[in-house]
Order: C-alpha cells, then sequence, then structure tokens
C-alpha cells in the first residue's frame, strides 16, 4: 500500500495525487501499536550509546567520593592528567560559569567544592581517548577527605531542624476537636523505603561543540529545556546558544527529570575545552551511587474515628529523607501530604510535611512523586481500624470514601466524580468475587498452621497536574508538506509511555489522516522552547491539547483557503479519510487532501503551525495551604490475593484483578500497558526493592546483584486488567482521557495489604500488623513472629526452636 510518506514531492505541474486508502483504524482512542515498536522489537531504536561520534571524539568518567561528608584536604590529579589516552581533567575550579546547579534551588554543585556531601559526589571528571582509559585514569587520583560526622537519619535530622526546606503544613478544621469527639482514637507509624529507578538505559549524552560558542547535546532527558538552561549556565553563554535534543529514552521514571542535566554540563564543558565530541555514560554502579532515589519515608498517624470507623479528623506528620539537597523535594513532600488522604474524606485533619537533610544522594522524583509514599500513611490506618473494630477492610474503606457531603480535601479542593469511585470499586468486587474469596480464605486460614493467604482491595485516587503552576504549559509546532505528509514535533519526551504515538493519533485524528501520514521529530529546544518536564502524568494532556491547538489553527486556515478557492459553502466544510468534504448529498464536494495542500501552498497559504496549551482552572496558595492544585482526578482499585510462608517470610502473588479509570482512553493498548507496568513497579517497590547503606552512608544495594527489581516470574499466576467504561473525564482534558503514567503505580499498595491481611490472620484478624517497606520475606517472617508472639508469649521460642 503506498502512503503519503512514498510518494515524491509534487511539483506546480503535476496533478495532485489522491491520498492513500483509509482505514481509519489508527486515529486517536484506538490502539494503535507504539510508533517505536518495531524498531524497539529488532533493535534499530537508537539510544544514546548508539549514536555514531567522530574519529576523535572523547569518552568521559567521574571521580567519585567514597565519604559521605567531610573536606577535601587533598586533591592531586597530576596522575590522572598524565594517564595513557586521557586529554582533558577537570575539577569545580575549571567551570568558567555557575557551579550550583540546582534545578528549582541552589545547592547542588556540579562538582564537590571543598566540602563532600554524600558518598559518590563527583570530585572531578576525566576526558579520554577511550571509556576505558577513562575510567583506569581516574583510579590513579590522590584524594584526602578529612571525614566529619554523616547525618544518615531523616528523623533525627527533622527533630534537629536540619532541614532542605521549610517546614509546610495543611489544616482543615478543628483537628484536635475531632480527638475529643471520637469513640476510638488510632495512632501508628511507619518506614516506607526508597526505589531505585533502574531505567534499562542509564545516565547518557553526547556533547558536540558547535559554531561560535555553542554545543548540541544529545541526551536520555525528561527535561531538555532546563538542562539548556544549566548547560548555558555552566558555560557562561547565552540560552539560545545551546540546542538540546531527545529522540527517545530507553526509561526515565522521573530519574532523568533534573539528575540528566549534571552530566550534560560535564560533557558540555569538556567539548567546549576541547573542541572535540564528548561522550558520557555511567556505569550501572555509579549511576546507582551518584543519582538520587525515590525519598524513603517515615511516617506517622494519629486519627479519631466514631463508632463505625469513620474517620472524624487527626494528626498526619511524613518525612521526606531528602538527601543533601532540595533538588525537587519540596514539591514531592507537598504531594506526599496532597495524598496522605487518597480516596477518603479525613474530616479536620492536620497534615504536616518536614524535608529532611541527609549525607545521601539527594532524592528526586519518581513515578508518584511522593504520592504513593503519602498514600501509604492512610492505607496502614484502613486496616488498623478495621482490626480494631472486626470488620474487614474494605468495609471501612468504603465508608470512608469521599462522597457527597463529605467531597472537600484537606487542602479545599472539591473532589468530583465521587460516583465513578464508588461505581468502580463496586464493580471490581463483583467482577473479582472478592467477598467469596474472603470466605474461602478465611476458612483456608483457620485449617493451614504454615501457609497463610491474605486478600485486600485498594483504591487510588491521584491529583492529576504539576503542583508548580508554571509547568502546567505546552507547546507544539505543526509541519505539513506539499506531498501532505505531516509533521509534528512537541515539548514532551518519549521514554517508551507512548507519549509520541498518542501525539501522532491526536493529529490524525484532527486532520481526517492515516496515523502512517503524520510522523513526529525528536524533541528539541531549538523547535519548541522552554518546555516543561514530561513528568506528574502530564506528558499527554499538555502535550496532546498543545498539538490539537496547532491542528486546529492549520485546519482552520485550510478551511478558509478552501471556501474561497473552491467556492465551497464554508459552514458544511469538514475533514474526514483524507478528503476535505462540503456540502451535502448530491451536491457534496470531495476534494483529496493531497490536491488541497498543493493548491494552498500554490496560493501561498501558509501550511505551518505553533501551538499552546495552559492547564485551567488550578491555584494553591502555600500560606494558606489551601487551593486547587490539581484539574482533576484519576481512579482506580486494584485486589491482589498472595500465599505466604509464615516461618520463612516468603510468598507468592497469587492473583490481581484490576480496575482503571482513564476517561474515554486515547490508545487502550498503551494504557492497559502503562496500567499492568505501572502495578509491577509498584509492588516491587513495597516488596523487594531494598536499598541499603552501610554505617558511612556508602549504597551497598548498587546493582543488579543485590537490589532486586520483580522479574517475569514475580507476575501474579492470575493478572486480569481492565479499563473502566462509559466515564469520560469531567474536565475538558484532551478528548476527555485521563492521565494513565501514575496512578496506576499505586495500585501495587494492594499487595502490601494484602501481606498484612495474610499475617492478620495469625492471631484471628483481632489485631494490625506492622508491616515496613520494602516487605521482604525477612520482614514478613519478623512481622509473622511478632504477630504469633502478641497471640501467644511463647510463641517465638517455639518457633525458633522448630527451625
Amino acid at each position: 500500500m503506498r502512503t503519503l510518506t512514498d510518494l515524491p514531492a509534487p511539483q506546480p505541474e503535476q496533478k495532485a495525487f489522491q491520498p492513500a486508502q483509509h482505514s481509519g483504524r489508527f486515529f486517536s482512542g484506538t490502539s494503535a501499536n507504539h510508533e517505536s515498536a518495531i524498531k524497539h522489537v529488532t533493535g534499530r531504536a537508537a539510544y544514546i550509546d548508539d549514536l555514531a561520534l567522530p574519529a576523535n571524539a572523547l569518552h568521559l568518567a567521574a571521580g567519585l567520593s567514597s565519604v559521605a561528608h567531610g573536606r577535601i584536604t587533598r586533591m592531586d590529579l597530576e596522575a590522572v592528567r598524565s594517564a595513557p589516552g586521557v586529554v582533558d581533567v577537570i575539577s569545580v575550579a575549571d567551570v568558567p560559569g555557575h557551579t550550583d546547579i540546582g534545578p528549582v534551588f541552589p545547592g547542588d554543585p556540579i562538582m564537590a567544592d571543598g566540602e563532600v556531601l554524600y558518598a559518590g559526589q563527583v570530585l572531578f571528571a576525566v576526558a579520554a581517548d577511550s571509556h576505558r582509559a577513562a575510567r583506569q585514569a581516574v583510579e590513579k587520583a590522590i584524594i584526602e577527605i578529612e571525614e566529619r560526622p554523616a547525618s544518615l537519619d531523616p528523623v533525627a535530622a527533622a527533630n534537629a531542624g536540619d532541614l532542605v526546606r521549610p517546614t509546610h503544613q495543611q489544616i482543615s478544621g478543628d483537628w484536635e476537636k475531632a480527638f475529643a469527639d471520637a469513640a476510638i482514637v488510632v495512632a501508628g507509624k511507619q518506614f516506607v523505603g526508597g526505589q531505585e529507578h533502574f531505567y534499562l538505559e542509564g545516565q547518557a549524552c553526547v556533547a558536540h561543540p558547535s559554531e561560535d560558542e555553542g554545543v548540541m547535546i544529545h541526551t536520555s532527558n525528561q527535561h531538555p529545556s532546563e538542562t539548556q538552561k544549566l548547560v548555558a549556565e555552566v558555560l557562561g553563554i547565552p540560552f539560545h546558544a545551546v540546542t538540546v535534543e531527545t529522540r527517545r529514552m530507553g526509561g526515565g521514571f522521573g530519574g532523568k527529570e533534573t539528575q540528566a542535566s549534571p552530566w550534560a554540563c560535564l560533557a558540555a564543558l569538556i567539548a567546549r575545552r576541547t573542541g572535540r565530541s564528548c561522550r558520557f555514560r555511567l556505569p550501572r554502579v555509579d549511576d546507582m551511587r551518584v543519582t538520587g532515589k525515590r525519598h524513603p519515608f517515615h511516617n506517622d498517624y494519629r486519627l479519631g474515628v466514631d463508632a463505625h470507623g469513620v474517620i472524624l479528623g487527626g494528626d498526619i506528620n511524613v518525612i521526606g529523607d531528602c538527601g543533601y539537597s532540595p533538588d525537587l523535594s519540596d514539591a514531592i513532600v507537598d504531594r506526599a501530604m496532597f495524598h496522605s488522604d487518597n480516596a477518603y474524606s479525613l474530616g479536620d485533619v492536620r497534615v504536616t510535611g518536614y524535608r529532611a537533610r541527609t549525607h545521601t544522594a539527594s532524592n528526586t522524583a519518581f513515578r508518584g512523586f511522593g504520592g504513593p509514599q503519602g498514600m501509604m500513611v492512610i492505607e496502614a490506618a484502613m486496616e488498623d481500624i478495621a482490626r480494631r473494630l472486626g470488620e474487614d477492610p474494605l468495609t471501612i474503606r468504603k465508608r470512608n470514601f469521599y462522597r457527597d457531603g463529605r467531597n472537600t480535601t484537606h487542602y479545599g479542593q472539591t473532589v468530583d466524580q465521587t460516583v465513578l469511585l464508588h461505581e468502580l470499586v463496586e464493580q471490581l468486587e463483583t467482577s473479582s468475587d472478592y467477598w467469596q474469596r474472603r470466605r474461602e480464605i478465611r476458612e483456608f486460614n483457620a485449617k493451614s498452621p504454615v501457609i497463610r493467604k491474605g486478600l485486600a482491595l485498594t483504591p487510588v485516587k491521584f491529583g492529576i497536574s504539576f503542583t508548580a503552576q508554571h509547568l502546567n504549559q505546552a507547546g507544539a509546532l505543526l509541519h505539513v508538506y506539499t506531498d501532505g505528509s505531516v509533521m509534528i514535533n512537541h515539548g514532551g519526551t518519549e521514554m517508551g509511555q507512548g507519549l509520541h504515538t498518542k501525539i501522532c493519533q491526536v493529529v490524525a485524528r484532527e486532520l481526517g489522516l492515516d496515523l502512517d501520514s503524520v510522523r513526529i521529530t525528536a524533541t528539541r529546544t531549538d523547535k519548541v522552547p522552554n518546555t516543561s518536564p514530561t513528568a506528574a502524568s502530564s506528558g499527554a494532556d499538555l502535550n496532546g491539547q498543545a498539538a490539537r491547538d496547532a491542528a486546529l489553527k492549520l485546519k482552520t486556515r485550510l478551511y478558509d483557503f478552501a471556501a474561497e478557492h473552491y467556492h465551497l459553502d464554508r459552514e458544511t466544510i469538514h475533514i474526514k479519510e483524507g478528503y476535505l468534504i462540503a456540502g451535502f448529498g448530491e451536491s457534496e464536494r470531495r476534494i483529496a487532501w493531497g490536491e488541497l495542500v498543493q493548491a494552498a501552498y500554490l496560493s501561498r497559504i501558509s501550511l505551518s503551525e505553533k501551538g499552546f496549551y495552559a492547564t485551567p482552572l488550578i491555584h494553591y496558595d502555600r500560606a494558606t495551604g489551601n487551593g486547587r492544585p490539581f484539574y482533576y482526578y484519576a481512579f482506580g482499585a486494584a485486589v491482589a490475593e498472595v500465599s505466604i510462608d509464615t516461618l520463612s517470610g516468603e510468598y507468592l502473588v497469587d492473583r490481581v484483578d484490576i480496575l482503571h479509570d482513564v476517561g474515554d482512553s486515547l490508545n487502550p493498548a498503551i494504557d492497559i500497558g502503562q496500567v499492568e507496568g505501572g502495578f509491577i513497579q509498584g509492588m516491587g517497590w513495597l516488596t523487594s526493592e531494598e536499598l541499603k547503606w552501610n554505617g558511612k552512608g556508602q549504597l551497598i544495594s548498587n546493582g543488579p546483584a543485590t537490589y532486586k527489581i520483580p522479574t517475569y516470574g514475580d507476575l501474579p499466576a492470575t493478572f486480569n486488567t481492565s479499563l473502566m467504561e462509559g466515564h469520560p473525564n469531567s474536565m475538558a482534558s484532551i478528548y476527555r482521557s485521563k492521565a494513565v503514567g501514575e496512578p496506576p503505580f499505586m495500585l501495587g499498595m494492594s499487595v502490601w495489604a494484602a501481606l498484612r491481611d495474610g499475617l492478620a490472620s495469625l492471631n484471628g484478624y483481632t489485631q494490625a500488623i506492622p508491616l515496613d517497606t520494602p516487605a521482604t520475606p525477612e520482614r514478613v517472617m519478623a512481622a509473622a513472629e511478632a504477630a504469633r508472639a502478641k497471640l501467644d508469649p511463647n510463641a517465638d521460642k517455639r518457633h525458633s526452636n522448630g527451625r
């Protein structure tokens, strides 16, 4: 089949071609393949390490601190400079411009400047003729550091007031009175572990010196515009002298939102110094040592509830372990606070967020951006309330859902579509046979002394928008060429999530073309400037609207031209399946897209257009802790069933049922993939992915041998995933769809809750069993022993003697 892109560019004297046959299968709302799917599976998709370099290109490596905190007393790099193949060696003294590259707030030196702030901090960088030569040269440095006490306890840091940003509170009503009015008061503490991004493609970039003082950067990066800004500031040159391009990433998950920039800055600096292209690719072990993780959190709560388990109010504290610098921690802890309610009305409550400083790598964005850590505190509370009252946790959860009369959050935003939340959970209850399985599991546990089963249904309510208002904007650039083919560029980046595919579908839908007629180009700062990061689940919402805006403007221009040029009734003109159509019935006239484009070109009608979008309505006043930080909410729920060996702590996830709300899906196949992938990543965070540091603050879980992400074998034996249908977004999002990047991640909480449910069976479901995360077999075994000890004081001794 011939397509638009197969045809030669038309000349003025040529007859306009007829468009390819249009299937209509790949408009927005259909399950089109990922635009790079064939390249991915055949290995032809080019990542940073695949890019061809000039023959004289340099390769970079970094010298890292092994000390968590101290003062550099000696840094002798002469042996490094004289090592075979070395061309250049730089330290902070060689930076011509800014040395602090903090993305929002200061505090992130590009290289250590006298003081060492964490184990893994960059001290210097080496450029050599080969990667091996650069790495070998690094080892020849003589570094002496006067060690100082390292702060590694975020709770102690918060108590001492050692914070990277000020403490923030959100207060709704008379939270202290809630305790006086309560039938019971429940309280608890929990530790929620961090998470390594473990993207398949590590931190990598290529820098080419360009004309004048400029530089061209190819980078695996979620925020090219920020990298452009920081590179320019480090080099001391105007922003327009730096071009940053990202075609695709081999995964990002937030780890390349701010923390891809340092490597681009170093590569650009050496490229300008040497006049040679540079590649910087971090080995996995270095990548894990130098980059931040998902913030570990220490949470505690006290809630007053009535006799039916309905929350009246209380006090919630979340302490984020931010590492040594602010990075994005202000907004991340804010989002943990925003989501400490999850899907439940908290009543009159005080929520306090602390941003603790520790001498570890600066923790950063990760899928959910603090939201998952905040949700964990209220999900723990739901289990605790249920055990106190002798009710099923799902019953307590449903009683506390947002609903008419209690649909305002603790930060003042009204939760719309509360009916959707209730319907979604009820539908999943039925489709998963929750109550029948609950009865069967109780019967099984009553007869099984060692293997216990657990079952849990947990909901998700996740706010969609950047909480920093100015980031909620996007641009796009649309070109139609004279052969009728279409090129779209936008400010979002592709990290495997299918954003580029959805944007092409949006343009194809608006212009009435097959998806094959629309191609997307790499994200570049010289095409669409001043862009926001691809984060906060807003990639399709923002960039889809910007692309649609460009297409609508261009389409309007073509309609106006066609009405005049072809003497058509402007009110009846529309585009469908490759034709401009005007009139009805026998008077209908059809003009092929290619003919229309050629006629417009010959009549000097512009075939390019820019689009722009800014999310309306959102605002938040930090002084009052009140506002509308989110444009809308996405909902979901998951049911997980687990089997636990209560003697060893090992367990299996037997079955998972998911129902997720994406509004009117832009691409159901891609959305289901995001839901399933998000769930597995969330499950890994809460179960197997344990970050470990030694007493000196050195990360020791620094590779796949010591850090365990889920594998294929960890998939549930039964895994049912569905998208909620018949509930378009209540807000005017792109085609009434909803974001799908982050919300499914929190569905993994159902596995953790199911583990707690199985452990609670050890004492007859009368007590909630504390279970910090990740819930490794060791933690599960300890929790099982603690549960038995509460029921039988001799249980610990008897079970330990039995092994």
